[in-house]
């Protein structure tokens, strides 16, 4: 137990009965004349008595000091205390100096009860409090070692719940200060030794739950989020990394980034949508018809991994509708096409060479072009929009010109010669949003 709320929780001994001296008789004598009084000698005879007795409230306070409360502080209790005791003597009752002990002491415990302690606790357990105190020490005296719980409870007939309940309570009457020295340290205060609040636990259920949906994300964007947030990438490098446009990956990574943070507000599992709306199979718009003895295939949409299985479907869908000397592919509404998409172009192209039908990609934007071109898809490019009934000649147009040509809007750009550069357009830019898609 704390030593310095060993010596405030002790109960406070009676003071001893009053010898039968001058002093105290004198004020019995003062104090029966005090009563009898009437009007203003009452007052005079009152304030004679309150000086007399004064010397003796404070060698009560006195006994009392050292025990955590100033000595002035107690020296006021005690005045305070007999003044009560002026004002309620009754001489029927016994001598005014045994009152007068009683009530000043009364007073005494009654501050150390109600004002000593720094920390609030019920009058019952303060009473308890000073009780284990006296019983933790005649034990000591009696077993030569300090008593433990069960015992204090046994000795005091009450719980050990309640005991222990008393023995924690005793550190409230003086909390220990926060700028203590630490033991063992010469200029360390305990402030120092108290833990601060993990700044980071707050977020650890936000990591795991994002560790979560991670995995359910596709492995491609996992991938970007990855070389973004762990390798501090640009979006040009990570671009450059994956073989995409620096626009697709900054579409890519806002849709990944989107559903981490709707699923991570949502209470409900969320699945992985790519881009907006449900996910769709049939993510690729697709049209297909014959114009003018040609295959028309017009496509819409970004052409990439997740788009391909549909781009090989309707291609083939397309070749199986021949015989037809050409198989036309309007890349008109396509911003996007990556290496999976370029692949099954590639392989179509040479389906569609084993089933008698040339292959012809019209109307691809310029960033498109230039992918299809490098990829060695050069040969296939046509300049133009597709129209109905505008079918670009092969392997033979102007005379003269061996490897063809195609005239739109001004712009000429020849089939199987060398592929352009990075400066040059091919094909047109015009694009208009095609009608939903039919399959043939």
């Amino acid at each position: 137990m704390h030593e310095e709320a060993k010596h405030t929780i002790t109960a406070i001994p009676e003071p001893p009965a009053p010898e039968e001296n001058s002093e105290f008789a004198a004020l019995d004598v003062a104090a029966r004349a005090f009563v009898d009084a009437a009007g203003g000698l009452r007052v005079a005879l009152r304030d004679d008595l309150v000086v007399r007795a004064a010397p003796i409230a404070r060698r009560l306070a006195r006994r009392y000091r050292d025990r955590g409360e100033p000595l002035e502080d107690l020296e006021q209790v005690a005045l305070v205390g007999l003044l009560k005791a002026v004002d309620g003597y009754d001489p029927e009752r016994g001598s005014f100096g045994g009152y007068l002990l009683s009530t000043v002491s009364g007073e005494l415990k009654r501050h150390f009860r109600d004002r000593g302690w720094n920390v609030r606790v019920p009058r019952r357990v303060q009473e308890l409090v000073a009780q284990v105190s006296h019983a933790s020490a005649r034990l000591t005296a009696d077993l030569s070692r300090r008593p433990t719980v069960a015992e204090l409870a046994e000795e005091l007939g009450v719980s050990a719940d309640e005991v222990a309940e008393a023995l924690a309570s005793a550190s409230a009457y003086r909390p220990v200060s926060l700028n203590a020295p630490l033991p063992g340290e010469d200029n360390g205060e305990l402030v120092d030794s108290l833990g601060m609040a993990d700044r980071g636990m707050g977020g650890v259920e936000d990591r795991l739950t994002v560790a979560e949906l991670l995995c359910r994300l596709p492995a491609r964007e996992r991938q970007l989020l990855a070389l973004r947030f762990y390798g501090n990438q640009t979006q040009t490098e990570i671009a450059a990394a994956m073989g995409m446009s620096q626009m697709h990956a900054s579409r890519l990574l806002t849709q990944a980034l989107a559903w981490l943070r709707d699923a991570l507000l949502s209470e409900d599992p969320v699945q992985w949508r790519a881009g907006r709306g449900a996910p769709d199979p049939d993510r690729l718009a697709v049209r297909t018809r014959i114009v003018q003895g040609a295959v028309l295939v017009e496509l819409g949409g970004e052409l990439d991994r997740d788009a391909v299985d549909q781009l090989r479907r309707a291609l083939g869908t397309a070749i199986r509708l021949g015989p037809a000397p050409q198989l036309r592919v309007d890349l008109r509404a396509v911003p996007f096409v990556d290496a999976a998409a370029i692949a099954a172009i590639l392989a179509a192209g040479e389906s569609a060479r084993r089933a008698g039908m040339r292959l012809s990609l019209v109307g691809a934007r310029p960033y498109v072009a230039q992918a299809l071109a490098t990829a060695g898809l050069w040969p296939f490019l046509a300049g133009g929009a597709a129209a109905d009934g505008d079918v670009p000649a092969a392997g033979g147009g102007a005379p003269g010109n061996r490897a063809g040509s195609t005239r739109r809007a001004g712009r000429e750009v020849a089939v199987g010669q060398e592929p352009p550069t990075n400066h040059q357009a091919v094909g047109s830019t015009a694009h208009t949003a095609l009608p939903p898609a039919t399959g043939v």
